[in-house]
């Protein structure tokens, strides 16, 4: 059984999306959530299939909701893709008039307190791109930009929970972040954090996401320097206060913006086919099954996880904090051989892959050892344990080595309690 087979390709694609997501920002958070669900859960798995492939793919599982400015060069990526995967606006008698580049520039610079701004940007609500507007404000304290976008959510969705729940600091270093309930019900989410999830620079990005009860989203977001990148820090922090960021976030200009916005031309007219998958496995089932399996001289210092597949401890042997974590997944037997082409079947029929490598190219010396199991039958259910020599996502390794070792990561993937919870 080979320790270091060649990379499972939907790790290398997802592990290399999701640094990316995290060192650029450029990519819309609540895009990539909403991506998934659009394309159904099935697809989710696809995109989840590499999730193990190292503490940087977690940021997926809470960052949430951190939308930055579109660039203006539609050839470039386009951080307002989150417009592309919204629903349907409720049927009304008359359409919304719309708001040009200019209506949102003017009504942005109305809403901040008094500055200069410069380095103006936009696009209006009948952009198929998406609208926003950003601009650079100086109040006197140093140039910073700031930028709002706007998308529709579907009311009521998981889509809602994930752009306005704040991060698991076991794989997103933050200094602030909370989430409220308006008078008017809708969720208010205040984040104070970093551009670089490394903090290998200084830049500060705070931002504010205003989720209605009507599905309308709204992202206000602000840093310490005229530029989300490769600009130099103009002042300690960004300019506006959290009030500031919650007085401009939830104007109610910004809802008839969204309610502007363009019906999505590719929303599917039909629904989809129902899953024949069976449901995902229980966050919580697979936490609790997790932790009854680790070598009983692990403590559990932290634990976590999604509602359904995915689930991390953090354990301490006494000799340093380890991060474990485990995906339990159905329907991958369609790619079983590009996952465990290199690996070994045992003779229940059972396919075995291991790996040993880094776990982070963000972070020097993080080691990440995976056990990766697919049960046979035509279901493909797979089961993925993974250990580091770190305790967080973002954190220095504190070890050498992870606090388990291959065979006891093998005996956690093999164990049987795991068919149980896939029944």
């Amino acid at each position: 059984m080979p320790e270091n087979q060649s990379p499972d390709p939907f790790e290398g694609r997802l592990t290399a999306a999701l640094r990316d997501t995290g060192d650029r920002f450029d990519t819309d958070r609540a895009a990539l959530v909403a991506g998934g669900q659009t394309r159904g859960r099935r697809a989710r798995m696809r995109r989840r299939a590499g999730v193990l492939g190292g503490a940087a793919g977690i940021a997926l599982v809470g960052v949430g909701g951190a939308l930055l400015l579109p660039t203006e060069d539609s050839s470039g990526p386009e951080r307002s893709s989150v417009a592309s995967s919204t629903t349907a606006r409720p049927s009304a008698s008359a359409s919304p008039a719309p708001f040009s580049d200019d209506d949102l520039l003017r009504e942005l610079k109305k809403l901040l307190p008094e500055g200069e701004f410069s380095e103006e940007g936009a696009r209006g609500t009948a952009d198929e791109l998406g609208a926003f507007a950003h601009l650079v404000y100086d109040d006197g304290k140093g140039a910073a930009a700031i930028g709002i976008s706007f998308a529709r959510v579907e009311p009521g969705s998981q889509q809602i929970r994930e752009l306005t729940e704040c991060p698991d600091r076991t794989f997103v270093e933050y200094d602030d972040c909370s989430t409220s309930r308006l008078p008017d019900g809708s969720l208010l989410k205040l984040y104070q954090g970093y551009e670089y999830p490394d903090r290998r620079v200084d830049t500060k990005f705070w931002s504010a996401d205003l989720v209605t009860s009507k599905g309308q989203h709204v992202t206000l977001s602000e840093w310490n320097s005229p530029a989300q990148k490769d600009a130099p820090i103009t002042r300690p922090n960004p300019p506006l206060s959290t009030a500031q960021l919650k007085e401009v976030v939830t104007a109610e200009v910004w809802r008839r913006v969204v309610d502007a916005l363009p019906e999505n031309p590719k929303q599917p007219t039909k629904k989809p086919a129902a899953d024949p998958l069976p449901p995902g496995v229980s966050g919580k089932k697979i936490g609790e099954t997790l932790t009854a399996l680790l070598p009983q001289k692990l403590d559990v210092v932290k634990q976590g996880g999604q509602d359904t597949e995915y689930a991390y401890v953090v354990v301490d042997d006494g000799k340093g904090q380890s991060l474990v974590q485990i995906n339990v997944q159905h329907g991958m037997s369609d790619v079983a051989d590009q996952l465990y082409g290199n690996g070994e079947t045992l003779p229940d029929g059972t396919r075995v892959a291991t790996r040993q490598g880094n776990g982070d190219d963000r972070v020097a010396g993080v080691v990440m050892w995976t056990v990766d199991t697919m049960r046979p039958g035509s279901d493909g259910f797979r089961v993925v344990v993974s250990a580091f020599n770190n305790g967080a996502a973002h954190a220095e390794p504190g070890r050498a080595t992870p606090a388990l070792t291959m065979e006891q990561l093998k005996e956690i993937a093999l164990s049987p309690k795991w068919d149980q919870l896939a029944k």
